[in-house]
């Protein structure tokens, strides 16, 4: 029988309502329950375990968005080969078109794979794999470290 007062969406509505009231009334109580001490160490920049040096926002070397790009890329293009290798190994389309279908895809594939090489090789020769520049780092030993600049402020 049916309760003529509420119906199946009331019941879900009252249960929504006290989820939120529910959860409203007990962080409301643990804010003035809570132990409340700031201090310096507590609200200082924290990460990793190592407090934050020099300004929040930093220049990152456009390198880092090549080899990104071009990770991405290469890994999008082998991707490419799962659902070959699939179709390929089909003993049905290559019985059905007397061993062309074997051929074709053989064919295509390394097409494919010969662009992937050369385009590999293309940008190996322009050095973008390397992920630091030797011409823009020659000196960069005898810059002072962060690292001992830390141990430098807290000696």
């Amino acid at each position: 029988m049916q309760n003529p007062i509420i119906s199946e969406f009331g019941y879900v509505l009252l249960a929504m309502f006290l989820a939120i009231g529910f959860v409203s009334v007990t962080l409301f109580a643990l804010r003035f329950l809570r132990v409340n001490r700031p201090n310096d160490d507590k609200l200082a920049t924290y990460e990793s375990g190592e407090e934050p040096v020099g300004d929040a926002v930093v220049q990152i070397g456009s390198r880092f968005y090549v080899i990104a790009l071009i990770f991405l890329l290469f890994e999008v293009e082998v991707l490419f080969i799962f659902p070959w290798a699939i179709v390929f190994g089909e003993e049905q389309l290559v019985a059905s078109s007397n061993g062309q279908w074997f051929k074709f895809t053989v064919i295509e594939m390394f097409i494919f794979l010969g662009v992937l090489i050369i385009g590999l090789a293309y940008v190996w020769a322009k050095g973008h794999l390397d992920w630091i520049s030797t011409e823009k780092n020659k000196n960069i030993a005898d810059e002072p470290s962060v690292y001992q600049s830390i141990n430098e402020k807290y000696k």
